[in-house]
């Protein structure tokens, strides 16, 4: 493997040649490798995905996969994704080929999983992740099929039971408070029935007195320390609400 000791720096670098998705030769060099092993696994790694078959490792998959959805899916998506993917399923199966992957392989993850106590539709998450990649590499990479389908699905997809509260728990929890601001956002919550990121996402010009409607077409996302205004989280998301009698008076 041409990996190299950068001996100003005292760290590795590798340097290759690859054949790009157009088919022209080209160089590739990357530095600051604290180890030996770690710039071979960088070189192994990029040329893993290169090849883009079924031989590749769940950790190139991951990558291609994420590249590929970077601009199809809300940035909390990703940011989700990202999350559940490298805590709860790389630590498992990234070096492992995804051809390798079987139905056994991932029983034996999830019961894993399900002996941490995570909550039903949390391992139902997980397990849906997990489902994506191996679906994406059945219909990109050749993967044959996918091995999740013959191992079961775990969790649930809902809570067992929802709490709501009742009108008179509500004005009960409502009369308590005394911040002006919280008072107007719970009654919005409660009697709109909008997103707690929509809310926040509201502007004067979203709320109509005169014709008693609250319109929702955005909402508010804080990722990596910065706050993001995005679209709803769905199309049907985007609607217009009618406003409680008492509470278009005010």
């Amino acid at each position: 493997m041409p990996v190299y000791k950068d001996e100003k720096r005292g760290s590795w670098y590798c340097c290759f040649y690859y054949i790009d998705w157009q088919g022209n030769k080209k160089r590739k060099i990357k530095r600051g490798f604290s180890k030996q092993r770690e710039a071979k696994e960088y070189e192994w790694n990029f040329l893993d995905k290169l090849q883009a078959n079924n031989q590749m490792t769940m950790s190139s998959l991951t990558s291609l996969y994420m590249d590929d959805m970077q601009n199809r899916l809300r940035q909390s998506t990703i940011s989700n994704k990202k999350y559940m993917i490298d805590t709860k399923i790389l630590p498992y199966f990234s070096n492992m080929k995804i051809s390798n992957i079987k139905p056994t392989t991932i029983r034996h993850w999830q019961n894993k999983l399900i002996s941490q106590n995570y909550s039903d539709t949390y391992l139902k998450s997980i397990n849906n992740q997990i489902c994506a990649l191996l679906n994406y590499a059945v219909k990109y990479y050749g993967l044959k099929e996918n091995p999740c389908h013959k191992a079961g699905s775990m969790g649930r997809k809902s809570a067992k039971e929802m709490q709501f509260w009742t009108l008179n728990e509500f004005n009960i929890f409502i009369s308590k408070v005394n911040d002006i601001s919280a008072y107007n956002a719970f009654l919005i919550l409660y009697w709109c029935g909008i997103r707690v990121g929509e809310l926040l996402a509201l502007t004067k010009g979203d709320i109509d007195f005169n014709n008693k409607v609250l319109s929702v077409n955005k909402s508010y996302q804080r990722l990596n320390g910065q706050d993001i205004i995005t679209e709803p989280k769905t199309p049907k998301s985007n609607r217009i609400i009618a406003l409680p009698d008492f509470y278009a008076k005010k």
